[in-house]
């Protein structure tokens, strides 16, 4: 999936566009989408998706993956923010339970508050995400890393990084081989013989890893590497003065949809 990400920056629309005012722009409505109400959250989101999907021309498919797979880290917190596990002498009769169950000496309830704090929370995380989601899509890492570094951060970060993003890809690739080794070798098959050989491929990730990592240092040091990479500067594309005047408009409409629920 990574590489299909990596495809679609350089592939898609916007591309041309200044990565500057994207990240930008990206990162304004997600300031945005924090500080609001669920119903400029519900817009933001809609309105990132339309810049993503329609202006972009992203695949849903991919675009609803990503959004859906960063989501399961919400779904895995859900039980803790909506049940109330109590003692059941502690237990209390609640006008807000919605459900309720008692197991041994423990009373376990949900609650209407616990469910509607779970509807704002996943809303807003809609909202955030389908931002983020747009910077991932619009815009290659090379160009991030240029508007980073146009912005001051610091170089150590911006070489980790860039580093980091390589070894992705090398670990992927590395993973998949060894599953596909694995299966054609009659692996990868029953519970425990799954826990075995996903145990011995995270193994393996790491030596491989480390080997590929020191050829990387030893090719740098040969090419004459001073502790110093250097990133190719900055360089502004123009914007279309109708992706401007929408995104000053639609920011505006949604401010004063904001100081209107206020």
């Amino acid at each position: 999936m990574i590489k299909r990400i990596d495809s679609l920056s350089y592939k898609n629309a916007l591309r041309p566009l200044s990565p500057m005012w994207k990240c930008g722009f990206a990162v304004i409505m997600l300031l945005f989408s924090y500080l609001t109400h669920p119903p400029v959250q519900v817009l933001i989101a809609l309105w990132m998706t339309l810049w993503t999907v329609g202006y972009a021309r992203v695949p849903i498919k991919y675009y609803v993956t990503v959004i859906g797979a960063a989501c399961l880290f919400f779904v895995g917190s859900v039980p803790a923010l909506v049940v109330e596990i109590r003692p059941l002498p502690e237990a209390m009769p609640d006008i807000h339970e919605v459900a309720a169950f008692i197991f041994m000496d423990w009373k376990l309830s949900v609650t209407s508050t616990g469910l509607l704090l779970i509807g704002k929370l996943f809303i807003r995380i809609i909202a955030s995400l389908s931002c983020v989601s747009f910077i991932m899509f619009s815009t290659p890492f090379s160009e991030l890393l240029q508007v980073l570094q146009k912005v001051r951060v610091p170089k150590l970060v911006l070489e980790i990084m860039l580093i980091m993003y390589r070894f992705l890809f090398i670990l992927f690739e590395i993973a998949n081989n060894m599953y596909l080794a694995q299966q054609s070798r009659g692996g990868q098959t029953g519970f425990q013989n799954r826990l075995k050989d996903t145990a011995i491929i995270i193994v393996q990730m790491f030596i491989k890893t480390m080997q590929r990592y020191k050829s990387l240092s030893n090719g740098l040091v040969s090419r004459g590497f001073t502790d110093d990479i250097h990133m190719v500067p900055y360089r502004a594309n123009p914007v279309p003065f109708r992706y401007k005047l929408e995104s000053y408009v639609g920011f505006t409409l949604l401010l004063l949809l904001e100081i209107w629920l206020h």
